[in-house]
């Protein structure tokens, strides 16, 4: 790997999230795949984020949407189609240059509202918003 390469993986990430509409899921969930959201093919990977970048996601791009549910995946699972590029303020996030397969998801998870309008992530993702 070159100073050029970004890195493939980022040690403290075993476990990465994708936030999108419960009907766009459950369409993938009938393919057996997620293609990507129309961002996602235009940019030529998907998108996904660390536990810690969820709440800079959510408030970005899904702010007061009440039909989101979140996807889990291990890194590990994603093999070297998984790459770790600069994007918001210089932060590496994770990016997929394939589909994603619908049993790669090892959790899921509506994402609430709270009163405030901001979201609620699950306990298991260990990150408060």
């Amino acid at each position: 790997m070159t100073s050029a390469d970004p890195p493939r993986a980022a040690p403290h990430a075993a476990m990465i999230f994708k936030v999108m509409g419960k009907a766009e899921w459950q369409a993938a969930r009938r393919l057996g795949r997620y293609d990507g959201s129309p961002d996602d093919r235009r940019d030529g990977f998907i998108h996904f984020s660390a536990g810690e970048q969820l709440p800079g996601t959510l408030a970005k791009y899904f702010a007061g949407r009440e039909d989101l549910v979140l996807l889990a995946v291990e890194t590990a699972a994603l093999g070297e189609a998984l790459k770790w590029e600069p994007s918001r303020g210089g932060a590496l996030f994770p990016h997929l240059y394939r589909a994603l397969e619908a049993h790669e998801v090892t959790r899921e998870a509506p994402l609430a509202l709270s009163p405030a309008g901001t979201h609620r992530l699950p306990d298991w993702v260990g990150v408060r918003l």
